[in-house]
C-alpha cells in the first residue's frame, strides 16, 4: 500500500486550482515598508511573472532618513495549475525520459506507414499496433516512477497495516489508469482486478473533501498502538469493512488476526467467536480472482477462464451464504464481533447498502460493485451506467481530477478524456496520452488526425504537440528536446522549429554547435546555412573576425566573404612594416583559396604570397632564391586581372627595393614594360570619376617612375 498523502506544498509558487469557484487571494511576501507608491507586473520566462514594488519617496531626501529600509523589491512568482507534487526538476526528468519512448513509437509508426504504401504484401510485416502501444506505455510508466518500499525492520511488525512505500504521484496514477483501459488490450478480460490493483496503489492520491479508505487505514494505524482491545473499537470494524469492500484481502486478514480471541489466555473462553473470525478470514483468503496470477503475498485463487471462474465463484458464494445462515452466530457473545463479521459477509454477498456504507467516494463504490455485484463483467459492458448509479449514491461537490478522467474514459468520450488530461495534468500528459488513444478505434483516429479549419488547418494531435513543444521551449534546460515533437507535426512543426533555432543565441560556440547538430539530424540544410551566416556576421561585427570568417566559410557565403575581402583591402594597402600584417594574413588564410569567384579573394591570396616574399627579402637579405621568388610574386600579382587598380601603386611602392636592386636588374625588359604600362593605365584612369586615389605622396610616384626607368636601362645594357 502507498504511503499517505503529504499536506506539504513547495514554497515560492502560487497554486491556482481550477476546481475552486470562489476568488482566492494569494499573499506575496516582500520587505518594502508602506506606503507603497507603485506596483508593476510583467511576464518573465516560462510560467512565472515579476512583481516590482516601489516605496513612496519622502519629501526630504536626506541621507539618513531611510537608513536600513528597502526602497523597492522585485519578486518572481511562479504559477502552477494545481499540481504541486511535481517540482521543476522532476518535470525536466520526466520530459527528458519520455523523449526516447515517444521517438521510438513515432519511428515504428512511420515504418508501418511506409510498408503500407508499398506494393508488397503488408500482412507479413505489419504487427498488431497495440503491441507497440503497450511497450510505449510501459516505458513511460517506468519513467514516472515505481513505488519503492521504504527501509523497514527485518522483523515484520504485526501491527503494521500499511506498507511503507514512496508516495505515488497523481500523474502516475492518471497514466496507469489510461494504460488499464487503452494500452494493455490483453488485460481487458480481467479489467475488474486491474482496477482493484490500481485503487490499492493510488487511493491515497484521490483528492476529495471526503476521506478515502486509505486515509481511514492510515488514521487507524496511528491509533492501533494505544488500543488494548481492538474489537471493542468501532473504527476497527469500519476499517476492515472498507478494506474488504475494495478487495484488499491481505489487509483484512491481517487485521482479523489482531482480534482478541486469538490471544492464548482468551482462546478457551471465546472459542466460538474465534472460530467465526477464522472462518471469515479463511473464506476471504480463498476468494476466487479472475486474473492470470497474483504477486507473492497476495491472497486468493486465480482463474484464467470465465467458466472456471464462474464455477469457483458460485461455490465460494454458497459457502459465504451457508456461513451467514449458520446457528453459531447465536453463540457469539461479543456484539461488535458478531455485527462486524456479518456486515463483512453482506459486503461479500454484494449488499449495495453495505458496500455504500463501507466506501468513501463513488470510485471506491464503483470498484466494490465490480468486485462483488458484477464479478463476471468483462470489458466496458455498461460500465458508464454503473458509474452513474455510484455517483448518485455517493454525491460529492468537489470531484477529483482522477475521477473526472475516469468518467471520460468510462463514457468512451475521447474529447472529454483529452480535455481532462489537459486540464488536470498539463500538456505533457495530453501529448503522450494521445498515443494510447490512436489504437482505440477508427473514429478516434479520424478525430485526432483530421485537419480542422478552426485550428488553422492542423489536427488536434498536432495542436497539443505544438503546445507541449512551446512549454519545453520556454525553459533553457528543455528546449533541446522540443525538436523531437516539432518534427512530428507535419503542418507547422518545421516552421516552429526554424523560429526556435533562429532565436537561440549564436555567441556561445557550444549552443551554436548544438543548433547545427539539430539541423543535421533533421536534414535542415538551408536552416543550418542561415544559422552559420548569422553566427559569422555576429562574430565579425563584435570584433571576433576569425570566428566570423570561419562560420561564413562553413556557410559558403561568397557574397559576404567578398565583402569582407573588400574591407581587408584597406589593410592590405599599408606598408610592409605595418604591425597588423600577421592579423590580416591570418584572416586571408581563413578566407580560403577554393572560391570560384575571381574577385577579391583571389587577389588577397596572391598578395599574401607577395607580402611573404617581401618579408623574407627584408629579413634574409640577398639570397638569390628568395629575391627571385619575390620578383615572380610581383609579376604574377600585376598580371592578374583581379588585382584592383587602386593597389597598383602601393604594390610598386613596396617593391622599390626589388625594382632598384643594387646588384643588378631583377626585372627583364618585358617585365619592366609591363609595370610601366600599369603606370600609364593609372594615368588614364585618373580621368574617370570613380577613380580612387592612393594615400601615397607624389614623391613616391616619382620614385617608382625613376626606379623603373633605371631598371629598364640596365636591362637593355645587360640584354
Amino acid at each position: 500500500m502507498p504511503a499517505p498523502v503529504s499536506d506539504s506544498s513547495p514554497s515560492g509558487a502560487l497554486v491556482l486550482s481550477s476546481s475552486v469557484d470562489r476568488e482566492v487571494v494569494y499573499p506575496i511576501r516582500h520587505e518594502v515598508k508602506p506606503p507603497i507608491a507603485r506596483l508593476s507586473i510583467s511576464w518573465a520566462r516560462g510560467n512565472s511573472f515579476r512583481v516590482s514594488i516601489f516605496k513612496q519617496q519622502c519629501g526630504d531626501n536626506s541621507a539618513g532618513s531611510d537608513d536600513g529600509e528597502v526602497g523597492g523589491q522585485v519578486l518572481e512568482v511562479k504559477i502552477r495549475n494545481g499540481d504541486t507534487e511535481i517540482s521543476a526538476a522532476e518535470f525536466r526528468r520526466i520530459a527528458y525520459g519520455s523523449v526516447s519512448p515517444f521517438a521510438l513509437l513515432q519511428s515504428r509508426k512511420n515504418m508501418v506507414l511506409g510498408l503500407s504504401k508499398m506494393s508488397m504484401g503488408l500482412s507479413q510485416f505489419n504487427p498488431d499496433g497495440w503491441e507497440y502501444i503497450a511497450e510505449y506505455s510501459k516505458d513511460v510508466s517506468s519513467i514516472l516512477g515505481n513505488p519503492k518500499s521504504l527501509p523497514s525492520s527485518a522483523i515484520e511488525d504485526p501491527l503494521e497495516i500499511l506498507k511503507k512505500v514512496e508516495e505515488p504521484t497523481c500523474l502516475k496514477a492518471a497514466w496507469e489508469l489510461m494504460d488499464v483501459f487503452y494500452a494493455d488490450k490483453q488485460s481487458h478480460w480481467w479489467l475488474n482486478e486491474r482496477l482493484v490493483d490500481w485503487l490499492a496503489e493510488y487511493d491515497s492520491v484521490l483528492l476529495t473533501r471526503q476521506s478515502t479508505i486509505h486515509s481511514k487505514l492510515f488514521n487507524f494505524q496511528k491509533e492501533l498502538d494505544d488500543l488494548q482491545v481492538v474489537e471493542d473499537n468501532p473504527s476497527y470494524w469500519d476499517v476492515i469493512s472498507s478494506a474488504l469492500a475494495v478487495g484488499w484481502q491481505e489487509i483484512v486478514v491481517k487485521m482479523l488476526r489482531l482480534h482478541g480471541s486469538y490471544q492464548l489466555d482468551q482462546l478457551s473462553n471465546r472459542e466460538t467467536e474465534n472460530g467465526l473470525v477464522e472462518a471469515v478470514a479463511v473464506l476471504i483468503s480463498k476468494m476466487p480472482r479472475m486474473r492470470p496470477e497474483l504477486d507473492s503475498g497476495r491472497l486468493g485463487e486465480c482463474f484464467k477462464t470465465k467458466p472456471d471462474f464462474t464455477k469457483a465463484w458460485e461455490k465460494w458464494r454458497s459457502q459465504i451464504t451457508k456461513l451467514d445462515g449458520s446457528a453459531f452466530w447465536v453463540y457469539c457473545a461479543h456484539v461488535q464481533t458478531r455485527e462486524g463479521l456479518r456486515n463483512m459477509l453482506q459486503i461479500i454477498l454484494g449488499n449495495v447498502e453495505s458496500l455504500s456504507g463501507a466506501t468513501c467516494n463513488w470510485m471506491e463504490l464503483y470498484i466494490s460493485q465490480l468486485l462483488y455485484v458484477r464479478p463476471f463483467t468483462m470489458g466496458l459492458e455498461s460500465m458508464y451506467n454503473l458509474a452513474e448509479r455510484c455517483m448518485q449514491l455517493k454525491k460529492t461537490s468537489n470531484t477529483d481530477r482522477l475521477m473526472r478522467l475516469m468518467i471520460g474514459i468510462l463514457g468512451e468520450s475521447t474529447e472529454v478524456v483529452l480535455a481532462e488530461c489537459s486540464r488536470g495534468f498539463g500538456p505533457w500528459m495530453v501529448t503522450h496520452a494521445m498515443e494510447l488513444l490512436t489504437e482505440e478505434s477508427d473514429q478516434v483516429e479520424v478525430l485526432l488526425h483530421e485537419e480542422l479549419h478552426d485550428l488553422g488547418g492542423i489536427s488536434i494531435e498536432e495542436l497539443h504537440r505544438l503546445v507541449y513543444a512551446q512549454v519545453l521551449c520556454s525553459h533553457a534546460f528543455t528546449w533541446q528536446i522540443a525538436p523531437i515533437y516539432l518534427t512530428s507535426c507535419a503542418k507547422q512543426g518545421i516552421g516552429f522549429l526554424e523560429t526556435l533555432l533562429y532565436n537561440q543565441p549564436v555567441q556561445h560556440n557550444g549552443m551554436l554547435l548544438k543548433n547545427l547538430e539539430i539541423c543535421r539530424l533533421y536534414e535542415l540544410d538551408g536552416l543550418s546555412s542561415n544559422i552559420m551566416k548569422i553566427a559569422g556576421v555576429y562574430h565579425w561585427k563584435h570584433g571576433r573576425k576569425a570566428f566570423g570568417v570561419f562560420w561564413l566559410r562553413k556557410a559558403r557565403d561568397e557574397v559576404r566573404l567578398n565583402k569582407i575581402a573588400l574591407q581587408l583591402f584597406d589593410s592590405v594597402g599599408k606598408s610592409i612594416s605595418d604591425e597588423s600584417f600577421k592579423q590580416w594574413e591570418g584572416l586571408i588564410e581563413l578566407l580560403g583559396s577554393e572560391s570560384k569567384n575571381t574577385g577579391g579573394l583571389e587577389f588577397l591570396h596572391k598578395y599574401r604570397d607577395f607580402k611573404k616574399s617581401l618579408h623574407q627579402v627584408h629579413h634574409k637579405g640577398k639570397t638569390t632564391g628568395v629575391v627571385q621568388s619575390a620578383v615572380d610574386s610581383l609579376i604574377a600579382l600585376m598580371k592578374n586581372p583581379s588585382t584592383p587598380q587602386r593597389f597598383w601603386l602601393p604594390i610598386l611602392n613596396d617593391s622599390l627595393k626589388l625594382i632598384d636592386w643594387h646588384e643588378g636588374p631583377l626585372l627583364n625588359v618585358e617585365q619592366t614594360n609591363l609595370l610601366l604600362n600599369k603606370l600609364q593605365e593609372l594615368s588614364m584612369a585618373r580621368l574617370r570619376p570613380d577613380f580612387v586615389e592612393s594615400d601615397l605622396t607624389p614623391l613616391a610616384l616619382s620614385s617608382i617612375r625613376l626606379a623603373l626607368a633605371k631598371n629598364l636601362g640596365r636591362a637593355f645594357l645587360e640584354g
